[in-house]
């Protein structure tokens, strides 16, 4: 009876669980289509990265790339060269060369926090030192 009553409230327990929502990334070319924004990021977050004095800081977390014609070499691709830099409650990206208007491009937002449990590597068949990302398309 007592192994029953604590199984239960284990289970109401584990099931009251309070998902984090991810943040809403949302991406726009800006400047006459020559930059990209990035906002929707944590500003106090933001901020903390911004005065880390890493080289390729942003880089590490955003990464943009061109889209190949074939979608499978997605992984293969090289970073799309460029500056990183914090306005307001964004970040614009300026690439070295123009973002060609017929090419398709794509942002690469990795997501550090997720997957580092080990009920994570169980429950998404994931494994131990690859990170989750999500892929933005613009044009």
């Amino acid at each position: 009876m007592k192994k029953s009553i604590f199984i239960i409230i284990l289970l109401i327990a584990v099931g009251c669980k309070r998902k984090d929502t991810p943040p809403a990334i949302q991406i726009s070319l800006v400047d006459s289509n020559k930059h990209l924004k990035v906002s929707g990021l944590d500003y106090a977050i933001m901020q903390d990265i911004n005065r880390d004095t890493t080289t390729n800081v942003w880089q590490n977390l955003i990464q943009i790339y061109r889209m190949p014609a074939d979608t499978d070499m997605k992984d293969f691709q090289p970073i799309q060269p460029g500056k990183y830099a914090v306005k307001d409650s964004a970040v614009v990206f300026i690439p070295d060369t123009p973002f060609n208007p017929h090419q398709t491009y794509f942002m690469r937002y990795y997501q550090y926090d997720k997957g580092s449990t080990a009920w994570d590597y169980i429950k998404n068949h994931q494994k131990p030192g690859k990170k989750q990302y999500q892929d933005l398309i613009f044009k």
